[in-house]
């Protein structure tokens, strides 16, 4: 994979790491997590970076995980039998490259606009703050088909409600209403969602970054005594033993048959358009399309 699918563009106070396969919604493949971990471990040794923010170039923020399985890197050798051990093993790999965003001494920002699916996610409720555009979609639709989702922050961010909610169903929702619930911190017209991130970056910039540490750590340690650290093990082991799940193992066959494209389309037609609504009653189409309200 091109070493230019994640590009790093310095600025005053900041670290700008944008995903850069804009083409594919920028999926992402095992190489691109492990850069992504690499420059923010980088920005936090370095003294003139206070904050860093994660985006998206082009439509989206984040699809999810490239199913195409092109990239070599993201076969870990050594690890690479059929067995759950091995399953886990694999996912904690990755799950620690993502872990990043919360182990850093400094905070990090996650941009979203458009898609922002599965371990798109992930990516991004890792972050300290999440700004979302009003119209993005976000949600992790692989619940339906693929297991559960490896990295478990929604239930600090929204709920065990709403988590339910969303991750039993593989629903979706705009931007606008992930901040109505807390999955992100706010949200903001499409337009002004740069504007919004560098304001807050700006302002970061102005604050010793010794101290930033201090505050986000503060936080961080009370997350980590309500389970939020142990939680992400429990994650990978239950998403490797939902993996052996007989909807999981037809689909992944569906897959191997019919391609990844073909395949993710014909399990989520059911679903309609795949959306939850969180104010107001889910009235829906023969489709199963959301009808807006009168």
């Amino acid at each position: 994979m091109a070493d230019d699918d994640v590009l790093l563009e310095p600025g005053p106070g900041r670290l700008r790491i944008v995903l850069n396969r804009p083409e594919v919604h920028n999926a992402l493949t095992g190489s691109m997590i492990q850069r992504i971990a690499a420059a923010l471990w980088d920005a936090d040794r370095d003294d003139a970076v206070h904050a860093t923010v994660i985006k998206g170039r082009g439509p989206s923020f984040c699809s999810g995980a490239d199913l195409r399985g092109a990239d070599p890197a993201d076969g870990v050798a050594g690890r690479t039998g059929p067995d759950i051990d091995d399953d886990v093993w694999r996912l904690g790999h990755d799950q620690r490259a993502t872990l990043a965003a919360f182990d850093v001494h400094k905070p990090v920002i996650a941009q979203v606009h458009g898609h922002c699916l599965a371990l798109g996610t992930a990516l991004a409720l890792f972050c300290d703050m999440v700004i979302v555009a009003d119209d993005a979609r976000i949600g992790f639709p692989p619940s339906r088909t693929l297991g559960s989702t490896p990295s478990m922050m929604w239930l600090y961010h929204c709920g065990p409600q709403w988590a339910k909610r969303l991750l039993l169903t593989g629903d979706t929702i705009t931007g606008r209403e992930a901040a109505h619930i807390g999955l992100a911190l706010k949200s903001v017209p499409a337009d002004a969602l740069d504007g919004e991130v560098e304001g807050l970056l700006d302002r970061l910039a102005r604050i010793d970054p010794h101290l930033l540490a201090a505050n986000k750590r503060l936080v961080n340690a009370g997350l980590e005594l309500m389970g939020a650290r142990t939680l992400q093990r429990f994650a990978t082991e239950i998403d490797a033993r939902a993996h052996l799940a007989p909807g999981t193992r037809a689909f992944t066959d569906d897959m191997r048959t019919m391609g990844p494209g073909p395949a993710v389309r014909r399990w989520n037609e059911p679903f309609g358009d795949g959306r939850a609504r969180v104010v107001g009653p889910e009235r829906r189409d023969a489709r199963g399309f959301l009808i807006d309200p009168d």
